[in-house]
């Protein structure tokens, strides 16, 4: 069994959903998640690991916000040795270079 866990700290959803009459979860302006989630790729690459984003359309598919993906999609892409899997296709890759 191949395990891929979710890191909250990749997650859209913990920066953007919020209860704003209750202030239970602050709002993150977009350009700070993306600051974070930039620097989660940059150790993740430089540590030569996984680097894995949970999106929700409804949470960053707003106009005020998709561009994050797209400008983490070309930032990643400017790196070497870069893949961009599937959780299927990590979890194959996984198995096959298993000890």
């Amino acid at each position: 069994m191949v395990e891929l866990p979710v890191e909250w700290i990749r997650d859209d959803a913990v920066y953007f959903n919020m209860n704003r009459f209750a202030a239970l979860r602050p709002y993150t302006p977009p350009a700070g998640v993306f600051d974070i989630f930039k620097r989660e790729f940059d150790a993740a690459y430089r540590e030569g690991g996984v680097f894995q984003l949970t999106m929700h359309p409804h949470v960053i598919g707003y106009r005020s916000r998709i561009w994050i993906l797209q400008e983490l999609i070309a930032y990643i892409q400017g790196h070497e040795k870069v893949w961009f899997a599937t959780h299927a296709d990590i979890a194959r890759y996984v198995r096959a270079h298993a000890a």
